[in-house]
């Protein structure tokens, strides 16, 4: 099975199908409807610290910290020879996640979709309209598709691929780290009232998307040669051995 069957046609059918049962079948109501019923009718979690304050305003600091730890470590490939064959799988790492973030925010200015709370089934003032629909004129502009800060966490598939080129025995764990970091992230927003969770599952696609096609076009596999220096030491550990 070729690279891009596995890593692309699989992946997406699977996605795609996910997305059609949330969002034209309305699995996203169903799942929706009991968040808000747990909450008394009412989006209990909208304004709590832990929803708000933690996992929202502090994953997005957390997110934006992590792609500068990545910069300076590409910065620092730039300026020890030592690190340099770990250039290109940085760069990828770096222009992957900030892909997938830009791509996602300008999505959601072109979609013009509502947020949960802001629909009348959910005690908001706007009635649904679909991704599929055209919206009234009569609404104002609103910006809930895709997952934003969903997009902050899922953005870190990349992780994958990263390892896959560096340290292949860690390329399931980077996967962990991303797909954690966006569920953790998007069920929150979902708690909120913020995103339905289709808007979860195109993020996620996007980002994977993003992630295995700029692995393809950069051309990043095997730029870390693999040997027992690389297979048991990290990034500033494999640059003392070679310095």
């Amino acid at each position: 099975m070729s690279f891009l069957l596995r890593h692309l046609g699989v992946p997406g059918l699977g996605l795609v199908v996910i997305f059609f049962i949330l969002s034209p079948m309305h699995g996203d109501f169903w799942w929706a409807d009991h968040i808000y019923a747990w909450g008394g009718h009412a989006w209990a979690w909208q304004h709590s610290w832990l929803t708000q304050s933690l996992l929202h305003e502090g994953g997005r600091k957390l997110s934006a910290l992590a792609w500068l730890v990545v910069a300076g470590l590409g910065l620092s490939s730039w300026l020890r020879s030592a690190w340099s064959p770990w250039r290109r799988p940085l760069l990828y790492l770096l222009l992957a996640t900030a892909a997938t973030t830009l791509l996602v925010g300008a999505l959601k200015r072109f979609t013009d979709m509502d947020c949960p709370w802001d629909l009348l089934r959910y005690g908001g003032a706007r009635p649904f309209v679909s991704l599929w629909q055209l919206r009234p004129d009569s609404l104002p502009a609103a910006a809930c598709f895709p997952a934003g800060h969903a997009g902050g966490g899922y953005s870190w598939v990349a992780l994958y691929f990263f390892f896959r080129a560096t340290r292949p025995e860690w390329r399931w764990r980077g996967l962990g780290v991303g797909l954690g970091l966006g569920l953790l992230f998007g069920m929150a927003q979902q708690w909120r009232g913020a995103h339905f969770a289709s808007h979860d599952v195109a993020t996620l696609a996007i980002a994977w998307f993003v992630s295995s096609g700029l692995f393809v076009a950069l051309r990043v596999t095997d730029r870390v040669p693999v040997s027992e220096v690389t297979s048991s030491a990290s990034l500033p550990q494999l640059a003392e051995a070679q310095s």
